[in-house]
């Protein structure tokens, strides 16, 4: 017999129905599904909601409330919506054949209308761009050169953070068509291409990243690889990372902690992800000089997206001209 389940029952099988579906389309991962399930939490104590309560609680007038209640609460509006995509998650298409082998009815979930649009991205001043080119320079010096190389990756590469988790020096190819013998292990002579697939668009464009590297920046990750896995041995592997000789970054994470931490002490930004303005500078740096197709190419992102966030109509960098004269 079928029944509505509560929804302390589906937050206990969500990630088990969830294990499954990732052994058959590699997704959603566990972070992904953790997210979930901490969301859904976070949406049912803002609105008093009893996890006992059944899954057809979830109707649009009382989404509508727990707004109401976050509005009391000084909550922000995006961190609300943040959790209502966690909900609106439970309620996706894959999960419901899953649902139906447990003789579930799960109500179909009304979500309140909203244009919610995530704000473009604002230029950095010309201070703050000058304080990021110091304390970039400055990572070089260190003794851990995971410091520097993390960097790079972000502001020459705008790479996301777990794609830099991610890396592997295999992901360095020599340009095809390239007429030059492969002398060592190292590459130094050859032209280099950084070619990956990034997580983010994986499973949906399958959009891939070839961005040529810099001479020079190959030079300095070769005299970086020929170290061997230079990481802070005073604190070692992180308790989660996996121990990969083959990772250009080994324990990224651990590392971007200490970059963010840095970098909201020196006040270049404020948020609790500076590296990831280091991307978004990259980005918008390669749209303003060479255009928004070359700047899909390094982001990984659809172009609309590109210049959606990037664009700025009014800062017209082109002398007056006649269009006459162009036919």
């Amino acid at each position: 017999m079928k029944f509505v389940p509560t929804i302390r029952m589906v937050l206990e099988d969500y990630p088990k129905i969830a294990a499954v579906e990732r052994m058959r389309m590699e997704r959603p991962c566990e972070k992904s599904v953790a997210s979930v399930v901490s969301g859904v939490r976070r949406l049912c104590e803002i609105g008093e909601i009893s996890l006992d309560e059944p899954m057809s609680i979830f109707t649009r007038r009382r989404l509508e409330q727990i707004f109401d209640a976050s509005l009391r609460s000084e909550l922000k509006h995006i961190s609300v919506w943040s959790y209502l995509y966690s909900l609106r998650k439970l309620f996706a298409r894959w999960t419901q054949r899953y649902y139906a082998d447990r003789k579930w009815i799960i109500p179909q979930l009304e979500i309140p209308s909203c244009q919610r649009h995530a704000p473009r991205y604002i230029r950095p001043d010309t201070t703050t761009l000058a304080k990021v080119k110091e304390w970039y320079g400055d990572l070089e010096k260190r003794p851990d050169r995971r410091e520097w190389v993390l960097a790079t990756l972000m502001l020459e590469f705008a790479m996301r953070n777990g794609d830099v988790e991610r890396l592997r020096w295999s992901d360095f190819r020599p340009r095809i068509n390239e007429n030059i013998v492969r002398t060592d292990s190292r590459f130094s002579d050859m032209r280099m291409v950084l070619c990956y697939t990034p997580n983010k668009t994986k499973l949906s464009s399958g959009r891939v990243v070839a961005w040529p590297v810099h001479p020079l920046i190959w030079e300095r990750l070769c005299a970086y690889h020929d170290l061997g896995i230079p990481f802070n041995k005073r604190r070692g592997w992180g308790r989660n990372e996996v121990r990969d000789s083959q990772l250009v970054v080994p324990c990224a994470r651990d590392v971007y902690v200490r970059l963010n931490k840095e970098l909201r002490l020196r006040r270049i930004f404020t948020g609790p992800k500076g590296c990831y303005e280091l991307r978004k500078i990259c980005i918008d740096h390669i749209y303003q000089k060479f255009g928004a197709e070359m700047a899909s190419s390094i982001s990984g992102d659809d172009i609309r997206t590109v210049t959606h966030y990037y664009a700025d109509p009014s800062a017209v960098q082109v002398e007056g001209v006649r269009v006459v004269d162009l036919i």
